[in-house]
């Protein structure tokens, strides 16, 4: 697979003190990268320099073998999506959408047909004329990423974007999110600090801590292979606390079905990246105490559920 991006010795000083320790990594064409790491370990400082926002004290940015590191974030053809939306609260979600396309010499005469496509594609048609306001933090952070597609980056940016948003709705959007990342093929760079929405989303992880990377490779060999104490500590001791804090949610005396499926969701997604013996262990003895519950068997997995306008 072809490096889309290649980084390069990339440091960044502030206030004399180094907050990124000369880092080095691609990220391949079509791939979903995503940096995970706590407040403070630099990813938020990666992307505002990999777009553009801020400069690098030194190092390189290579995109498609052409060194970008001086250009500006408007040739870059790379896009981004805010943790807080970044909405026109006075445009429509078709003028919120169409807004960046009206300054594209290109695109400007097709902006109209262009934004309504993409709203359609996320699911929007029915709230095309509302204002943000009217819209759930979901939706609206639909719009954003509608609002970034339009353009057809090369390389779509996430700050973080669903940390404002509810369990339930970031469970919805993070499958929209990679539903879109494979209907476009877009190459997407992610960054957060949910070690289950990095596992549930990506090719591959970086994981980071104190402006230095401790690991870069795909979810299972993460798992198979930690690179360090801390990556064991960060990536894996959380999963498991995660999964603990789950199942005393599915066993007998469960509050409700609808409840029990979405847990039970959750709880697969993370096993499968357990050692099959592990996993296997974790899932039958969980099968096993859920049939008290109401019905004779455990609960069939649902396919994720389409995000409702």
């Amino acid at each position: 697979m072809p490096a889309k991006l290649e980084i390069l010795n990339l440091t960044r000083v502030f206030n004399r003190q180094e907050i990124l320790h000369g880092l080095s990594f691609t990220v391949n064409q079509g791939e979903f990268l995503s940096i995970l790491g706590p407040s403070g370990c630099g990813k938020t400082t990666i992307l505002r320099i990999l777009i553009g926002l801020l400069p690098p004290t030194s190092g390189q940015i290579i995109k498609d073998g052409i060194d970008i590191t001086s250009l500006p974030a408007s040739r870059r053809n790379m896009g981004i999506v805010f943790q807080n939306y970044a909405l026109f609260q006075n445009m429509s979600v078709l003028h919120n959408v169409e807004y960046a396309l009206r300054f594209n010499r290109e695109l400007k005469a097709r902006s109209r047909e262009i934004a309504e496509n993409i709203i359609e594609q996320v699911g929007l048609t029915e709230h095309i004329h509302k204002k943000p306001h009217k819209l759930s933090g979901g939706q609206q952070q639909r719009v954003a990423i509608a609002r970034t597609l339009a353009l057809n980056p090369e390389i779509i940016l996430f700050d973080e974007p669903m940390s404002a948003l509810d369990a339930a709705t970031r469970l919805l959007l993070r499958d929209e999110i990679k539903n879109i990342q494979e209907r476009f093929h877009s190459t997407m760079i992610y960054i957060t600090h949910d070690q289950e929405e990095a596992f549930a989303l990506s090719d591959r992880i970086m994981v980071m801590d104190n402006g230095t990377i401790q690991q870069l490779d795909t979810p299972e060999s993460i798992v198979a292979n930690p690179a360090n104490e801390y990556v064991r500590e960060f990536v894996l001791d959380n999963l498991h606390r995660k999964i603990d804090s789950l199942v005393k949610y599915v066993k007998p005396g469960a509050p409700d079905n609808k409840l029990l499926s979405s847990i039970w969701s959750r709880i697969r997604s993370l096993t499968n990246y357990l050692k099959p013996d592990a996993a296997s262990m974790e899932m039958t003895s969980l099968q096993d105490e859920s049939t008290a519950i109401e019905e004779p068997s455990p609960p069939k997995m649902p396919s994720p559920p389409k995000v409702s306008p």
